[in-house]
Parts: structure tokens; sequence; C-alpha cells
């Protein structure tokens, strides 16, 4: 019988067959990782378990605890809780809505308040579900008959987003006599599933899985009571245009009804922004505080609130906490012993607030700017001072931590988290996540503006996710108001920029595969290249040109 010689994780395991599948493989070497194994990269290419290697090879297994694996968990996860709805609720539709901190919100349609011993039949199904290791098939269809099934079930939602494929084959799964198209990998079998929790959350429920992706562990609930609010907003407007999935966005695009569609979007941003601006106003605040993630269209943002102020009678001083930098020698060190520009520490705390309190005193302070080149300070000499009724405006990572701004009156602050939500979803049990809309957006922007391409920014995208988690997210409920400042049109805008720029990265680099995968999700939309009605003072224009309002 043949040997094959299989390298996983720089390992060369002897395998006594002639071939052998990738999830027999995971479960030799699964007690060296400390999430589930859920995929495996061979020789560079993305494969699910349940694929055979009959030749040697190189394999690089991901788990729970990497990004792509856990959105395979929680879509496996979604998977479970769907067949146990069609078990206990077989005429009501089950909505898989988005995330919520770790958690994924779902409803179930016609069941707004479920009772705490409702959720626990559903977890106890669930359990069944996941002892009885029922397997998870996958077959591969003609684009064709899969949409043909889903039209004989009368599930439109699936049927419809399926006749944008580019793909002539669709991955259909089945468990248990039950059918759907997910858009990722899955887990084998449901035996795989098994750390997870069911909360009780608004009008439906959040499900749960491990804890950073680690076994053996669930994830607690976390209260995100103004994101849920932001969430809800969303959905309204959603509802008000008239677009609740890629579908309905698709067929505005094919019928010409674009132009009205984002004028009403353009017009919702301007009047959230002016309510914004009416808040800051009545309080009276002194110092606008603004954080959001990468991509999030901040500095466009900034600069429509400041002219909203102006139209409440309000001149607003911006102030940039790069300038505030320590010294470089000063900088702390992360865990890898390189200087962590993203730590609060990295900003001179005290001299930042002694320079705030001045300002709201009256008094003048002196201007000072910080040489990137040089890694030091530089006193310009130039001396700035503010008027009683003349708001500061700050934004960076930091500007919600309390840490921050430690020494001034919480009554002087007013705080901003933007989020990038996306309003859509593919379809009833397909979201869009809101990490891969902020993604393409700096992916476009950094290949027009700063002379990235699309290896480099995928490539460090993980870093800045990191940054994020550590110091952006635990603080996003520390915010007065949050706006959400994604456009329901604008993957669809850029669909075209962006796969031309993913076309360029090399099929043999290691991040092609996540280029696929942006790529494989831009498919669903309808190319939107009529920029007309476009405003220049549109947020997508920071990402896409012609913006008039940041340099």
């Amino acid at each position: 019988m043949a040997i094959l010689n299989i390298n996983v994780d720089n390992k060369v395991l002897a395998i006594n067959k002639d071939r052998i599948r990738l999830s027999e493989i995971a479960k030799i070497v699964e007690e060296n990782y400390r999430g589930y194994i859920c995929m495996a990269i061979v020789d560079g290419e993305l494969c699910n378990l349940n694929e055979y290697v009959n030749k040697n090879c190189i394999i690089k297994f991901i788990d729970t605890t990497n990004k792509e694996g856990k959105r395979l968990y929680f879509r496996s996860l979604s998977l479970l809780f769907l067949l146990s709805c069609r078990e206990l609720y077989p005429n009501n539709k089950v909505l898989i809505k988005h995330s919520i901190g770790k958690g994924l919100y779902c409803e179930i349609e016609g069941h707004p308040n479920l009772s705490s011993d409702e959720i626990y039949i559903i977890k106890k199904y669930m359990k069944s579900v996941v002892r009885s290791d029922k397997e998870i098939k996958c077959y591969y269809w003609d684009n064709e008959e899969a949409i043909k099934l889903f039209e004989n079930e009368y599930r439109f939602d699936k049927s419809e987003i399926l006749k944008y494929r580019d793909d002539t084959l669709t991955k259909v799964y089945e468990c248990d006599g039950y059918y759907n198209y997910f858009y990722g990998y899955m887990f084998p079998s449901t035996g795989y599933i098994k750390d997870f929790g069911i909360e009780k959350m608004a009008e439906g429920v959040v499900l749960l899985g491990p804890n950073n992706g680690i076994k053996q562990t669930i994830t607690s609930l976390t209260n995100l009571t103004k994101l849920s609010e932001i969430y809800r907003e969303s959905e309204d407007w959603s509802k008000t245009l008239g677009v609740n999935s890629v579908v309905d966005l698709n067929k505005k695009i094919e019928h010409d009804e674009y132009s009205r569609l984002i004028q009403i979007t353009e017009a919702l941003h301007e009047k959230k922004i002016a309510q914004i601006a009416d808040k800051i106003t009545k309080r009276k605040s002194k110092i606008i505080l603004i954080a959001a993630p990468s991509s999030s269209g901040k500095t466009s943002f900034a600069h429509r609130l400041s002219i909203q102020l102006k139209v409440n009678g309000l001149d607003t001083m911006p102030i940039s906490l790069d300038n505030y930098f320590v010294n470089r020698e000063d900088t702390p060190l992360d865990e890898n012993g390189n200087y962590d520009f993203e730590s609060i520490d990295a900003i001179d705390i005290k001299r930042f607030n002694n320079d705030l309190k001045k300002l709201i005193d009256g008094d003048e302070i002196e201007e000072i700017k910080f040489d990137f080149v040089e890694g030091k300070r530089v006193y310009t000499g130039r001396k700035i001072s503010i008027s009683e009724e003349m708001p500061i405006i700050l934004e960076g990572i930091h500007a919600l931590n309390p840490k921050l701004t430690i020494d001034i009156n919480d009554r002087f602050k007013f705080k901003v988290y933007i989020s990038v939500l996306t309003q859509i979803n593919m379809d009833d049990h397909n979201r869009i996540p809101t990490s891969d809309l902020r993604l393409i957006r700096r992916i476009v922007r950094d290949y027009n503006f700063r002379g990235y391409d699309a290896e480099m920014t995928i490539k460090h995208w993980p870093k800045v996710q990191e940054g994020e988690r550590k110091y952006i997210f635990p603080y996003q409920e520390e915010a007065d108001v949050m706006f959400n400042s994604a456009s329901v049109y604008e993957l669809a805008v850029l669909k075209s920029k962006a796969i031309k720029i993913l076309d360029e990265i090399d099929t043999d680099s290691e991040y092609n595969i996540e280029a696929i995968r942006l790529k494989k999700l831009l498919q669903y939309f309808v190319s939107l290249d009529d920029f007309a009605d476009i405003g220049p003072t549109a947020i997508i224009r920071e990402f896409i040109g012609g913006s008039r309002i940041i340099d």
C-alpha cells in the first residue's frame, strides 16, 4: 500500500493509505490546536475537511481561533439553529440577521418574545442534533438546478440571489433532509458544533460560540444596547429605501432606479449628522470625541459635522491626536518588542489634557506638531485659542477611551462612535460581514490614494483588526451617539474597482485565497458605475475619489 508523506505544520506524517480525508488527518493533530479545526490550506488551496488528499502535500489547518474558522463555526451553528427551528417552528421564517458583539443575532418571524422555556427547548433540541452527529453533505449542483430546488420550495430569497452567481456550480448543503445554500464552507457533521449558547435579545436571540474560538468555552453575551439601536435604525433606513437584500439593490440598478436611491441615502446621512449637531449645540459640549474602526469614513464625517455645527452658528477647532505622540524612544513596546503606536500610552496624555483644559478655560496654548521622520515633537511657536462657544473636534482610535481625557469633566464631552454596518444581507441566512465592507473600502482607497496594492492592504488587515479589538470596540458603548456610515448602494459602486485591484494579486500569493473570497462576495452585486448622483461630500467619496471635503 502506498505511503503518503503529509507535511502538517512543519511535521511530516507517514500515512499508510492511498488517500485520506482531511478530517481524519485533523483528528490526528487536533490536540495541538486551541480551537476546533475546520478547514485546511493544501498546497496553497483552501479545502473543506470532507476533501481527500492522495499525494504528498503541505497542509496548514485553520481552527476556530482564526477569523475564517470562526465564520465557518457560526455558519454551521446557523445551520444547527435552522434545523431546530424547522422542527419546532415549521411554519415560521427564520432570519440570520447580523453579528452583535461576539454573537449572531437571529429572529423567528411570528415569535418576537420567546420565553426562557422556549429558548431552553430550542437549545435542548440543538444539543440532541449535535449528539446524533448528523452528516452535513455538500453537493455541487448546476446553478440552474439549485435555483429550481429553492423555487420549488418557495424560498425565493435563495433562488433569486443565485441568479447573480458567475460560477456555473453551486454548493448546496443537506442535513437530515434539509437543503440550504451557505456562502462558504461547513463542518462535515453536526457533531463538530460542540460549544454554543443562546440568549434572548430584543425581538430575537443571539447565538454564541466558543470564546475567542477556544475549545470547551462559550462566549458571554455582552450588553450592546446602543449598537443594537443603530442596527434597528439601519433596518428602518432599508425599509425607507425599499432595499432589504442584495437582490432588491440589484433590481434597483437594473431598472435604472438607483439615482433616487443614492439621493435618499445621502439625505438620511445628512439628516442624522444634523441631528447629532443639534444635540451637541443643545448640550453646549466643548469637546467632540470621534472614534471609529479603520475605513469608517470618520474624516468625512468630522468635516460634515463641522458644517452642520456651522449651520448652528458654531465654528470648530480640529485637533489631531497624532501631534501628541510621545517621542519615539518613549513609545511603549508590544509583546514582540516592537513599537506599539496603537497603544494609548503612545500618546502624551498629561500634555494633551493640560492643553485641553487651558483651551476650555480660554487660555492660549502653543501648537505642537509631531515629526514622523525624526520621531520627535516639534514646537511651532504658533499660539492657539478658542472662543467661548467654539467646540474642539478630536478624532482617533482612542477617542472614547476614558483614559484619553481623564482630567476633563464629562459634562464638556460629546462622544461619537462611527460604525459601518451593512444594511442588507445576501438572503435570509447569509449576512455580509461588516469587516468585509471596511476591507473592500480600504483596498480601493489604499490603491487610489496611498500607493498600496491589494496584497499589502490584505497583509496588514489582521494587525489593524487586532488594534480595533483592543483599543476601539471595548469602548463603543461609551458613545453618546452612534452613526452608521455605510451606504446601502456602496458595494455595487466599489465592485468594479475592487475586482480590478484584487485581480492584480498573483495566483501564487498567500493572500490570493482572501482575494478570491472577496471577489466571490462581490459577484452577487450588479456593478453601479454611474457616480453622477454621488455628491462630493458623500462618505463613499473618501474611498472612490471626488471628495470636496478631505484632502
